[in-house]
């Protein structure tokens, strides 16, 4: 039984800062040693980043209210539960928000018709969780089934979209509402281990929607599921890890994970290579979670792409960052939007966090009739 992805939406919250200013930001206050601003322009400037969007209004001077940075210049330290009520606050709203936009640009699909909501998010928690908001708030059904998703980290809209798939599969009828939402600039650490730093330069706020059922739709494109796999490469996972502080989440992002993914990264593919007898030359979109620069260039070293088949991660790094679970889904709108040269196309997604998991997929981006 074949499954689509009907539609996806996106929502980013009103702030964003570019690039440049925000490298400026962080070299006047967590900069105190010259090696250490040196260590952070370079970071920030080979990022690939033009601008990311976050839910704190105060990294310009004039912001308010002030949350990192004071009217006096200091900057302030927020605890865990500070920063998690400054999430709970947010995060219901957007999850709401994103919700509501992606039904409504699905005119075949109405609020009534939603069998299942999966949420996702592993910046912040709450209960009742989000579906329990969503359910409420658009007036689904009580009856919707409810999942949430979290502390899965970047590649966590993989999970949610096989589980959408298995939905569709065993209940012919099932409609699912994949949201994933991340806040990861709450949790900005003050610190000048390289790690942080590296964190600090690409994380970002956002959200994406999805609806997923077994109708094919008629007047756009859209992605077939075809198939997942998973793979862990090993003795990697305090490369990529974090967990709770005193004073957020302490993310870790290591120097290491670009040449960690290149040195995983076709073991971890042959599986859906294999099932279908392709080849890397058979791929015509690489949809890649950009979470750095060096991750998207190792990969388009390793498979010897062209730049045009994975423009969209490029566009989605520059304009928006690294949104963790998100991410993935950005891109694949984008993708989703661009005129296609023939009625179907082979895409494969990829996302990598915390194990190190790689997390990949075959879909076929299908024209309209």
């Amino acid at each position: 039984m074949s499954v689509y992805i009907q539609n996806i939406s996106t929502v980013v919250p009103e702030h964003s800062y570019d690039q440049a200013f925000l490298r400026n930001r962080m070299k006047e206050y967590i900069g105190d040693k010259e090696i250490t601003q040196r260590i952070i322009h370079r970071i920030y400037s080979k990022s690939g980043i033009n601008k990311r969007h976050t839910v704190i209004p105060d990294f310009n001077a004039n912001g308010d209210p002030r949350f990192f940075f004071q009217e006096d210049g200091t900057l302030n330290v927020p605890t865990t539960g500070d920063r998690n009520k400054l999430y709970v606050q947010k995060a219901k709203q957007l999850f709401v928000k994103t919700a509501r936009q992606t039904i409504t640009e699905n005119p075949s699909v109405n609020r009534e018709d939603i069998t299942h909501v999966i949420t996702v998010s592993c910046t912040g928690f709450f209960a009742p969780e989000p579906g329990f908001e969503i359910i409420q708030k658009l007036g689904l059904p009580t009856s919707t089934q409810r999942f949430h998703l979290g502390f899965m980290g970047c590649f966590a809209a993989f999970p949610a979209m096989k589980m959408a798939k298995a939905f569709c599969e065993s209940q012919p009828d099932a409609k699912v509402l994949i949201v994933c939402l991340e806040l990861c600039s709450i949790h900005l650490q003050p610190s000048e281990v390289t790690d942080n730093l590296i964190s600090a330069s690409v994380f970002a706020d956002g959200a994406a929607g999805v609806l997923i059922s077994k109708n094919k739709p008629k007047s756009t494109a859209s992605f077939e599921l075809t198939q997942f796999t998973t793979s862990i490469a090993q003795e990697s996972e305090k490369d990529m890890a974090w967990t709770i502080g005193d004073t957020g989440f302490d993310m870790i992002l290591s120097t290491y994970v670009p040449d960690i993914i290149e040195a995983n990264l076709k073991q971890s593919i042959q599986p859906l290579f294999a099932n279908y007898q392709l080849t890397a030359d058979d791929i015509n979109h690489w949809a890649l979670h950009p979470g750095g620069r060096a991750i998207l260039d190792k990969v388009q070293k390793s498979f010897g792409l062209e730049e045009a088949q994975i423009s969209p991660s490029r566009k989605v790094l520059a304009d928006y960052g690294n949104m963790s679970s998100a991410t993935i889904l950005f891109v694949l709108k984008d993708l989703l939007n661009r005129p296609a040269s023939k009625k179907q196309e082979a895409v494969l997604a990829m996302a990598f966090g915390p194990g190190l998991t790689i997390e990949s997929g075959l879909l076929q981006k299908i024209q309209s009739s």
